[in-house]
């Protein structure tokens, strides 16, 4: 018997049990069918954050963000470069804190841009500020556990 990974899906927030050697074939999910990682940079809102980061086994990392804010808007596209080379290890979400300012308290963001790695339902690192893409792909590849 294989074993599976748990990814929520994000865009409808069911959690979707993939077995792991088909991780890499476009795994869609089972009620939407909306692909669990293609590479793009997905928007969340707080309740589809809290499932993701509370119940992925598959690494998530969250680009907490701003319109106003200029480095964030620097940032985004180094993000979506990102998202796309390190496909399907790694799966990208942002949050706008501006629309959901109780995110911000709940994760103890202090500034922004800032980046929260999920892996296996909690936190495992964070960075504040900008970066390039190839700094975030090494800030997420230093940290996932495999």
């Amino acid at each position: 018997m294989s074993s599976s990974a748990k990814m929520t899906c994000l865009d409808c927030g069911s959690v979707n049990r993939v077995p792991t050697d088909k991780l890499t074939a476009g795994p869609k999910c089972g009620t939407c069918g909306a692909k669990l990682s293609d590479g793009k940079v997905r928007e969340l809102d707080p309740a589809t954050l809290s499932k993701a980061a509370r119940n992925d086994d598959t690494p998530l990392l969250v680009d907490f963000w701003a319109p106003w804010c200029g480095p964030c808007r620097m940032m985004a596209p180094a993000f979506a470069q990102a998202a796309q080379s390190m496909a399907p290890d790694v799966r990208f979400a942002k949050i706008n804190t501006q629309d959901h300012p109780s995110v911000s308290v709940k994760n103890n963001i202090r500034g922004i841009p800032a980046l929260i790695l999920y892996q296996n339902g909690k936190e495992i690192a964070r960075h504040a500020g900008a970066i390039p893409a190839n700094a975030i792909e090494a800030f997420a590849r230093t940290h996932i556990k495999t």
